[in-house]
C-alpha cells in the first residue's frame, strides 16, 4: 500500500537514530560504496558569507536508497543571528521505484553520520589500546563525536578545547554525566594533543591548528572540520608524514585537508593511502604499527547521509511516527 512521506524533525533523528545505530549504518554504505554498490556526488556553491551544497546518494544494496541534502554553511550565523552553522534538509526515495519516502531534518543527520564516519575510522585505524581523546571544537558536532569515539574505543578520558575556552568548560559540565567519564576543559592545545591517542578536530578553522611537532607517535586524528577549499585543521607537513584515509578521496582532494598538502606540494595524491570504504572492506591494509601517525580526511559524503536517513526513516516507520500534518497509509 502506498504511504505518504514521513517529516521527521531534529527532534525525531535524535530520539530514532542512536549512535550504535548510525555507525552500522554508515559503515554498511562505505563497505557497499568500496564494492561498487553505491555512487555519490556533490555540487557546492559560494554565498557572501557562507556556501551551499547538494550532497546525493545511491545505495544498492539489499534494498536501494536514494537521497539528496541540501544544506547551507553559514559559520558567522551564531553570532551575527543566534541561528546553526549549518542546517537543511535531506530527501530520501526509493531507489528502486522513485517514491519519497522521507523528509528530514539535516542537523542531527549530518551530526551523526559526521560522527559515524570518524567512530568507524577509529574502529579500524585507532591503535586499540586508545585510551584518550582530544576533541577540539565544542560547537553541535561535539557532543555527537563524543558520544560515537566512547561505543567504538574503550575511552577512559575525553578532553576538550575550544578557542572560546567557556564553551569547552560548558561541554565539560554538561556531558560529563551521560558519558560516564571525565570530560577535562583544556586550554593548553599543545599539550592536550601530545596526550591523547586520538585527535578529533571539528572547527570551522581557515589554518591550521594541528602541527606536526604536537603529535606523537601512534596517534589517530580525524579530521572533519575541512569541507571546502577555504577550511584548514592539520598541518600540510604533518599529512605529508602520516598514513593518510580519505572519505572520498577526490573530494578531499578538492575541499579537504588534503587540498592543502597537495597544493602546497607537501605530498602528491597518490601518497594519499586509501578510502574509507576500501578499509573496511578489507580492500586496504589499516594500521600495522603502532608507531603509524593516522590522519583520517573526513570532508562528509552523501553516503553517510542517505545511509543515516534511510536508517533514521525504517526507524520511523517500525514506530510510526507522525508529525502534526499527520501521515496515513492511502
Amino acid at each position: 500500500m502506498e504511504r505518504n512521506p514521513l517529516f521527521l524533525s531534529r527532534h525525531d533523528v535524535e530520539r530514532l537514530l542512536k549512535p550504535d545505530v548510525c555507525i552500522a549504518a554508515v559503515e554498511s554504505a562505505f563497505r557497499q560504496y568500496a564494492s561498487g554498490q553505491a555512487v555519490e556526488r556533490v555540487v557546492g556553491l559560494h554565498g557572501a558569507d557562507g556556501s551551499f551544497h547538494v550532497k546525493a546518494a545511491l545505495l544498492m544494496g539489499e534494498r536501494t536508497y536514494f537521497a539528496a541534502k541540501v544544506n547551507a554553511n553559514f559559520p558567522h550565523n551564531g553570532e551575527q543571528f543566534g541561528l546553526p552553522t549549518i542546517q537543511g534538509l535531506v530527501i530520501l526515495l526509493d531507489g528502486a521505484h522513485g517514491m519519497p519516502l522521507a523528509i528530514l531534518d539535516s542537523i542531527s543527520i549530518t551530526a551523526l553520520r559526521t560522527a559515524a564516519a570518524t567512530a568507524i575510522a577509529a574502529k579500524y585505524l585507532a591503535r586499540e589500546n586508545a585510551r584518550s581523546t582530544l576533541i577540539c571544537g565544542c560547537g553541535a558536532q561535539a557532543a555527537a563525536q563524543a558520544r560515537a569515539i566512547v561505543g567504538v574505543r574503550n575511552i577512559e578520558r575525553l578532553y576538550v578545547f575550544d578557542k572560546v575556552h567557556r564553551r569547552a568548560d560548558e561541554f565539560a559540565r554538561g556531558y560529563g554525566a551521560e558519558l560516564a567519564i571525565p570530560i577535562i576543559s583544556v586550554s593548553e592545545l599543545t599539550r592536550a594533543v601530545a596526550e591523547c591517542e586520538v585527535v578529533i578536530t571539528c572547527t570551522t578553522a581557515d589554518k591550521f591548528f594541528i602541527a606536526r611537532e604536537m603529535v606523537r607517535p601512534g596517534t589517530f586524528i580525524a579530521a572533519v572540520g575541512a569541507d571546502n577549499e577555504h577550511k584548514q585543521e592539520i598541518d600540510p607537513s604533518l599529512l605529508a608524514n602520516s598514513m593518510v584515509v580519505t572519505d572520498i578521496t577526490e573530494q578531499a582532494c578538492a575541499i579537504g585537508d588534503s587540498r592543502h598538502a597537495i597544493e602546497g606540494r607537501y605530498m602528491s595524491r597518490d601518497a594519499i593511502h586509501a578510502e574509507l570504504g576500501e578499509i573496511v572492506s578489507g580492500k586496504k591494509t589499516a594500521r600495522t604499527d603502532e608507531e603509524q601517525i593516522i590522519v583520517f580526511d573526513s570532508t562528509g559524503t552523501g553516503l553517510e547521509d542517505v545511509a543515516a536517513a534511510a536508517a533514521a526513516y525504517r526507524l520511523a516507520r517500525n514506530e510510526e511516527v507522525t508529525l502534526p500534518s499527520e501521515n496515513h497509509d492511502d
